[in-house]
């Protein structure tokens, strides 16, 4: 691997560890991008109906971005890390109000206050695990400037531990409500043990990861209920195609996993052949339209290099933006024999930036996959990203050369080079 200290005083390689340490709380949460969940809606429409306000958020930070659990009063989902007043509480890690922020420097040229929505109003606590890790925040937003009490900080303070203790809550549920599928938690963890098995009983064993195509595109036409609709219906569609022994769980908004157990490379080809087919030929329906649904598949069988559930989920999950880089409704199978070179990918959650431009310009990412010589990175929008870049990750005083060799519109893969 190419590697090289990346220059930081000492105060920022505190503050790289402390990162570090609060993106592996985040990570052991799995929260991010998961579907909305009507508890921490209730924790978000309690926040307007108490304050008389128009935003509130339950929102988790990663590398790069807020990513909002749940929310009120805004179209968007996310938002980019720089752009966010709550990168400051994470700072803080305690509350932090601003009466107005046209008047405080740290936000009067912000694009959201000079800009839509227009913020003027901000009051947001910090989201702490019970060792002390800051993975989020639970804010309260308005349009005019305001005074926010002692009283009304120590409400939004309980407010976000009812959010943090619905999180750890949350981890012991085993299904999903909506599809029936697994839980994300649940499906890693019966992974885990039929993986164990095939090792063991040296029987074949294969993993699949499908993402819905667009689906972003059809909650904005049809709306979300919709949207509850189609990922409901696809649950069902592939279900009728699975056997008893697969495991089928849902590790995202729209995106799903399948083990395959005594399954090899021919038999998991045809499986996601089969699902594609099923999703494709749904009736779903919105009214008298049909809501056409396809899907984009990533296949990775077990083999001696694959040491855990997490790496064998990176190797599908590099399949599979292959197959949505390539024009999506399709299924690819990683290609390991084609990478013995390679060392093994496993899944992390690492604070990344992207320098290029002589290092003039940055662009914030979250490193999902790593490999001695590959990582997969998640940003805002890969337009603008340059072919080649140098990636740093400091937290492993880690910078290297880097080589696009496939993106999507939020996703990039990259080689070192």
């Amino acid at each position: 691997m190419h590697r090289n200290l990346v220059d930081a005083p000492p105060l920022a390689m505190d503050e790289d560890s402390i990162e570090a340490g609060r993106l592996g709380a985040l990570e052991r949460f799995d929260v991010m991008d998961t579907p909305r969940e009507e508890a921490f809606d209730r924790i978000t429409r309690l926040i307007r109906n108490i304050f008389d306000l128009p935003i509130a958020i339950v929102s988790m930070i990663d590398g790069h971005r807020q990513w909002y659990k749940a929310y009120e009063g805004l179209e968007n989902r996310e938002v980019g890390r720089d752009e966010t007043f709550c990168k400051y509480t994470l700072q803080e890690l305690t509350p932090l109000v601003v009466p107005d922020a046209r008047q405080d420097q740290r936000f009067a040229q912000n694009p959201l206050v000079t800009g839509n929505p227009h913020i003027r109003f901000y009051a947001g606590v910090p989201l702490r695990t019970g060792d002390g890790h800051v993975i989020g925040t639970v804010c309260a937003i308005g349009y005019e400037p305001r005074q926010f009490n002692a009283r009304e900080t120590a409400i939004l303070c309980d407010l976000s531990q009812l959010a943090m203790d619905t999180l750890e809550l949350r981890q012991l549920a085993a299904v999903d409500g909506l599809t029936g599928t697994l839980s994300r938690r649940a499906f890693k963890e019966q992974a885990a043990h039929a993986m164990g098995l095939a090792r063991r009983h040296k029987h074949e064993l294969a993993c699949i990861t499908l993402d819905l195509d667009h689906f972003k595109t059809i909650n904005d036409r049809y709306g979300h209920a919709a949207g509850d609709k189609v990922l409901a219906a696809m649950a069902k569609a592939c279900r009728q195609h699975l056997r008893g022994s697969d495991l089928f769980g849902r590790l995202g908004g729209e995106e799903f996993a399948l083990l395959l157990p005594h399954t090899d490379r021919k038999g998991m080809a045809e499986v996601a052949e089969k699902l594609r087919g099923a999703i494709g030929q749904a009736d779903i329906r919105h009214g008298a339209s049909k809501i056409p649904v396809t899907a984009s598949f990533g296949m990775a069988p077990l083999d001696a290099r694959t040491q855990d559930i997490d790496q064998l989920l990176a190797n599908a999950d590099i399949a599979l933006y292959e197959a949505k880089a390539a024009g999506r409704n399709r299924c690819i199978a990683f290609r390991a024999q084609d990478d013995l070179a390679k060392g093994p990918c496993r899944r992390v959650l690492k604070a990344g930036r992207i320098l290029f431009n002589n290092r003039m310009s940055s662009i914030d990412c979250t490193v999902k996959t790593l490999a001695d010589d590959a990582a997969g990175l998640d940003v805002i929008s890969s337009i603008g990203v340059p072919e080649t870049f140098n990636l740093v990750i400091r937290s492993d005083a880690f910078e290297t050369r880097c080589r696009i060799v496939a993106q999507t519109e939020r996703h990039i893969e990259v080689e070192f080079c």
